[in-house]
């Protein structure tokens, strides 16, 4: 939120000892601060977060980069918004997935938003390479073995077949790895197109690719209630990303 850098950035600058808290170094990860009594230091300089928060919407287009900055120069969806704040995607998206990314200053929110225990609901539209057989599609209600660990019950319905291929819509609550285009190849298939429609409800359906608005106060509000109904459950608990 001070534009130091990412939340695992941070923390690694936390274990090389470069952060302290009212000049008294910080030894563990996690910890809580009262932003009005106690001062954060990194290298020594005190830092302060953004006093103006932002939040914007995207579809985000093919062969876009989810992340601030590239170390291979390709684009990343930072750039196409331009702003003179310092910006940060909430989540990830793969380089040739399509669709609802939220993007932001307010640290806190994204940190719940992203969490594993906030499973905040995404929906996607899936077009295969062939025709899914209906006993696939139960297999996405009861989970699949991914990482040796099983992934949570998600919802996945047929929408229309095109040709000799399916496309679908699927609901998931997680957010592992790649985890659509992987949990389809355990099955035997692959994903030729792949676009998230909505993210915590919010919906691209106005924007092409590559364009983004800010949200409306009203959903920001209902965003934020989102969150303060899960503080409890997962404050105290490790953060996670998006797929």
């Amino acid at each position: 939120m001070a534009g130091i850098g990412s939340r695992r950035t941070c923390d690694a600058y936390i274990l090389e000892g470069r952060v302290t808290v009212n000049n008294d170094e910080v030894v563990r990860l996690g910890m809580r601060i009262d932003p009005a009594e106690d001062v954060v230091y990194f290298d020594g300089k005190a830092v302060t977060p953004s006093q103006e928060n932002v939040y914007i919407l995207m579809n985000k287009p093919l062969r876009t980069v989810t992340t601030a900055k590239d170390d291979r120069k390709r684009r990343t969806v930072i750039d196409l918004i331009g702003a003179p704040q310092r910006l940060f995607p909430v989540g990830r998206l793969d380089y040739n997935t399509t669709g609802a990314l939220l993007i932001t200053n307010d640290g806190e929110l994204s940190y719940f938003l992203i969490h594993p225990r906030f499973m905040v609901k995404k929906k996607y539209r899936v077009m295969l390479n062939k025709v899914i057989r209906p006993i696939d599609l139960h297999h996405f209600q009861n989970g699949l073995m991914l990482d040796n660990r099983k992934t949570a019950p998600c919802k996945a319905r047929e929408i229309r077949r095109m040709g000799n291929r399916s496309f679908l819509e699927v609901e998931l609550h997680e957010g592992r790895n790649r985890q659509i285009r992987r949990m389809f190849e355990v099955l035997g298939y692959h994903v030729e197109q792949l676009s998230r429609v909505s993210f915590a409800d919010l919906q691209i359906s106005d924007l092409n690719p590559g364009e983004w608005r800010e949200l409306t106060p009203k959903e920001v509000e209902k965003l934020k209630k989102l969150v303060e109904t899960q503080k409890d459950t997962v404050t105290g608990n490790g953060g996670g990303s998006e797929e």
